[in-house]
């Protein structure tokens, strides 16, 4: 390598290192956003149609092309006045994962609303989850619908002050027509015999039990929730549950009636409520495939995520080697003196 390369070379891989080393380390993360619950749900209860459209997701988990892509085809869709997110939106509740997350979620061109995920409360992520968007578990309502958010993050139990809270939402809603509950973890694993409970489920079954004895006395038209990677529909002993688990993370499994990447689109109208599964682009369905898409997804979104972790590593190697390269011509003194005479 010509000495003049080199030196440039070195020249910007220090560059490079300072830059980076700002970027990490001299964010003001003070400026995240705060409270988006409450913003977004009053924009919500400004709506007064009593048609109207809203789609439910979960499981972006930091995903990129997967979730940008069903953002892009959320926005096109005039119909679709909000969004409802099942939680699970990062890898884990890190500072600088929240901020990849917020980038995307400001993409929509609608109010967002989200139950939180155990992964979201990973980690540091309890914090980072109040400061953004606070309340854990809130409620709202439209023209003959009321919608109940609750906080199953811990994959144990919806707490008992949870639960005493929950009654009297549910006393609330009695004057409207529809009940719309979201939470993350279901109570129960539809792939799982009710005698070897729990699954991917919550682990507290007697809570479980006693959430949808609740919900199934008040006769609530559907529970939304995440957690499993797909997309399952049925019935909780009276009590109607969609999993809709296909926002973007791993699909492993290889049944093409469940694991695939996906939305639902709810239509509420006076006479009925409809649901409309929208798939989106999935892998092959094939173990290799999955692994193959299970791998990717996890280094792009590294990549993503800490570019300037990389450029710092990168940039720092190659500073170094560089200067042990120069280091015993005078181009390292000359700049040396340099500053020191500055």
């Amino acid at each position: 390598m010509k000495k003049n390369t080199r030196r440039f070379l070195l020249i910007l891989s220090a560059l490079a290192v300072l830059i980076s080393i700002v970027k990490l380390f001299f964010i003001d993360y003070s400026m995240l956003p705060q409270d988006l619950i409450a913003v977004n749900v009053n924009k919500i209860t400004q709506i007064k149609k009593t048609d109207y459209s809203f789609a439910v997701m979960g499981d972006n988990k930091n995903s990129i092309s997967t979730f940008q892509s069903i953002i892009t085809k959320i926005n096109d869709d005039p119909s679709i006045l909000f969004t409802i997110n099942t939680g699970d939106m990062v890898f884990d509740g890190s500072t600088q994962k929240y901020l990849f997350f917020l980038k995307q979620f400001n993409q929509f061109r609608m109010p967002v609303v989200v139950a939180p995920g155990n992964h979201d409360v990973a980690d540091e992520g309890t914090k980072n989850y109040k400061k953004i968007f606070d309340p854990f578990y809130y409620s709202f309502h439209l023209p003959g619908s009321y919608f109940i958010s609750l906080d199953d993050s811990d994959e144990k139990r919806v707490d008992e002050w949870q639960m005493q809270w929950l009654k009297g939402e549910l006393k609330k809603s009695e004057g409207y027509k529809n009940v719309f509950v979201y939470m993350h973890v279901p109570p129960f694993d539809p792939r799982v015999p009710m005698k070897d409970q729990p699954g991917h489920s919550l682990k507290d079954t007697g809570n479980a039990k006693k959430l949808l004895s609740l919900l199934k006395e008040r006769g609530i038209t559907m529970l939304f929730l995440g957690h499993i990677h797909g997309y399952f529909k049925g019935n909780f002993n009276g009590v109607p549950y969609t999993i809709t688990g296909g926002g973007g993370a791993e699909l492993l499994k290889t049944d093409p009636k469940h694991y695939f990447y996906h939305y639902i689109k709810v239509h509420v109208s006076n006479n009925m409520v409809t649901y409309k599964l929208v798939k989106m682009k999935t892998p092959e369905y094939n173990i290799q495939d999955r692994i193959f898409n299970f791998i990717w997804l996890y280094i792009s979104s590294f990549i993503a995520i800490n570019y300037w972790m990389l450029i710092l590593i990168i940039g720092a190697a190659l500073f170094f080697y560089l200067w042990l390269k120069e280091r015993n011509n005078g181009f390292i003194r000359y700049l040396l003196s340099y500053f020191k005479r500055k």
